[in-house]
């Protein structure tokens, strides 16, 4: 073999194991982590790229299907999922709306971080690091319209993004920090209390 057409094929060999490991983090994230917390900068552009609107928070999750989104900046809500039901508080209007979380959850973010049977709701595929981390594709197996698909990153074994493309285009990008796994949370982190005077919309 010409030795010019050899070494990128051993550079391109090489990379082929890096890739596949994304892939194998998630899996092992998937089924060690049991437990974490982590703050969160979500960051939401428009299908032309033109428009940007960023947010801030704290997540937890247990698994399985308990989780806890917490948005503070620049408007508060709370989501909150107690394995049951998934229950969403906006303080600003005084009013919660609760579903089952098998009509709730489906193949989104909280499901790929929560969710009980990753390889079930999921296709995976290794992509090409870039930005400093390891990603991976997960596309939903039962496509719904809502979303398209999802990138997870990794820095190493610690989960960093999750880069959301929902189905009209509008994508997502929720990068983690201060992350720290398996870590004990009570259950009252879980559990939704609806505050006095707030309304309830059951769907």
């Amino acid at each position: 073999m010409n030795k010019r057409l050899l070494l990128p094929l051993m550079l391109a060999l090489a990379s082929v194991p890096a890739w596949a490991d994304a892939v194998q983090t998630l899996k092992e994230f998937s089924r060690e982590v049991r437990s974490g917390r982590a703050d969160f900068t979500q960051t939401v552009t428009s299908p032309d790229g033109k428009r940007k609107k960023t947010s801030s928070g704290s997540f937890e999750f247990q698994r399985p299907n308990q989780f806890r989104f917490v948005y503070t900046k620049p408007f508060e809500q709370l989501i909150v999922a107690d394995g049951k039901k998934v229950w969403i508080y906006d303080p600003d209007l005084q009013q919660a709306s609760s579903r089952r979380i098998d009509q709730a959850l489906g193949a989104t973010p909280a499901a790929l971080l929560a969710g009980a049977n990753l390889e079930r709701d999921f296709e995976l595929k290794a992509l090409p690091d870039s930005q400093g981390l390891s990603w991976v594709l997960a596309t939903p197996r039962q496509a719904d319209g809502m979303l398209q698909n999802l990138r997870v990153g990794f820095k190493g074994k610690e989960l960093a993004a999750i880069d959301v493309l929902d189905g009209f285009g509008q994508r997502s990008l929720l990068q983690f920090s201060s992350v720290s796994s398996n870590v004990p949370l009570a259950a009252e982190r879980f559990r939704f209390v609806l505050p006095a005077g707030a309304d309830l919309i059951e769907q």
